[in-house]
């Protein structure tokens, strides 16, 4: 791998780290180990957004489920012949490790990857299903780099980043490449920022096409340390980082990625967790797209007001799929919450099971679905002759929700005691 500067390569000290050139060699080696993923235009979130229309560039169909094989093979195929036989050693949160593992199958490599303990067990499986010896070291992603950079120290084994790497961001710019084919009305891209391999290389193949297109970063609020380092001008990392998008839960961009991006993104907003949440949500009931929290990130962005796209064309990456099923599950309840078509609510019945049957057939007949229903623990402040209970519904949105609460508080002998509707 090149630092950048002056060497090898031929390239000038105040030469490109990495060039549209790069980018389509990179597509070259890949043009027979990555997917071309597909573009779905979509009216419903561009009619959300404001858009005129949007296009998801789903990455979540790649292989290995997210869009870090780009980079990874692209690094991995230009390794010295010594470089393979020492094999390869990497940290992730998942995605890349996946990607380098499954690099190392077909180049045959041997890979080590070093994984956060935050990593989702399915990520974990599929790394070591291609192969791969997974280590499981540090809370979060800094720490486990720490323990493998001290391991290929004194290994010797060949450290493939995840992002700080030129050959790394060439291989994810073929993203920007298929977008300018595939998308034509394309003027505007979101993508994820998490250490920025992959918006430095969508912008980077972007910056040399026949047209502008705005290149806008996404991160999570618990993890936005690209706004200060770039209006700063110098890498500002974060101490911790707090978000359910641990795919894109990176504490700082790399020297490498940063310069990059200081020249090709046009704009970084964030977005809450429970914004991504819906956006989880809305991707598997519109679009039937399963999308981990970095993937639905960008989403969230569309959705929300950050990013003005009246009337604009934005593509929006939907960067990976991998995550657990019941993680995903709770980020579709939590969705359903924040997009105000969920609801909890505590309730007092003067009789029990009678007057529960009767909440069951309510909620029914308000044309609501009753999600969950069980008998609650009494508190000091209960009524001593009253059943507590607790339920969860389901239904078209906020006022409808709030309907369906009043009409159980108008049944005889059913009172609804505490209640939490979120607002559409």
């Amino acid at each position: 791998m090149t630092d950048g500067g002056s060497g090898a390569d031929g390239r000038g000290a105040g030469s490109p780290r990495v060039t549209r050139a790069d980018v389509e060699d990179a597509r070259d080696r890949l043009a027979d180990v990555a997917h071309r993923t597909p573009v779905d235009t979509s009216r419903t979130f561009a009619a959300m957004s404001g858009a005129a229309s949007l296009g998801l560039k789903l990455e979540s169909f790649q292989r290995t489920g997210s869009f870090k094989i780009r980079g990874a093979y692209n690094a991995m195929a230009q390794l010295s012949a010594a470089d393979r036989e020492a094999g390869v050693i990497t940290a992730s949160a998942g995605n890349h490790a996946q990607g380098v593992a499954l690099a190392g199958e077909i180049l045959g490599v041997d890979a080590t990857i070093v994984v956060p303990e935050v990593t989702p067990a399915a990520k974990i499986a599929a790394t070591r299903g291609y192969g791969a010896t997974v280590l499981v070291e540090g809370d979060i992603y800094e720490r486990s780099y720490e323990f493998a950079a001290d391991r290929a120290e004194r290994t010797g084994e060949t450290f493939v980043h995840p992002f700080d790497d030129e050959a790394v961001v060439a291989g994810q710019g073929t993203v920007g490449l298929e977008l300018l084919e595939q998308y034509p009305a394309m003027d505007t891209v979101l993508v994820s920022i998490g250490g920025g391999g992959l918006i430095s290389g969508i912008g980077t193949a972007l910056a040399a096409a026949d047209r502008d297109v705005r290149v806008v970063g996404v991160q999570p609020e618990g993890a936005a340390h690209a706004p200060p380092s770039l209006a700063a001008g110098e890498v500002r990392p974060l101490d911790d980082v707090d978000t359910v998008a641990e795919g894109i839960a990176d504490t700082r961009m790399s020297e490498t990625t940063f310069e990059i991006a200081s020249e090709v993104v046009d704009d970084v907003v964030t977005v809450s967790d429970r914004e991504i949440a819906a956006a989880v949500t809305l991707l598997a009931e519109r679009e039937k797209v399963v999308a981990e929290g970095a993937g639905a990130a960008p989403l969230a962005a569309a959705l929300s007001d950050a990013p003005d796209l009246a009337d604009a064309h934005p593509a929006v990456v939907v960067s990976g799929a991998n995550v657990n099923i019941t993680e995903h599950a709770e980020l579709a309840r939590t969705g359903l919450f924040e997009l105000g078509r969920r609801a909890r609510a505590r309730l007092a019945l003067a009789s029990w099971p009678a007057r529960a049957q009767t909440v069951i057939e309510t909620v029914a007949a308000e044309g609501a679905e009753l999600e969950s229903f069980e008998r609650a623990d009494p508190r000091p402040v209960d009524h001593p002759n009253r059943t507590p209970a607790e339920i969860g519904i389901e239904g078209r949105g906020a006022d409808h929700l709030a309907g369906v609460l009043t009409a159980l508080d108008e049944l005889d002998g059913v009172s609804v005691v505490e209640r939490s509707v979120s607002e559409e």
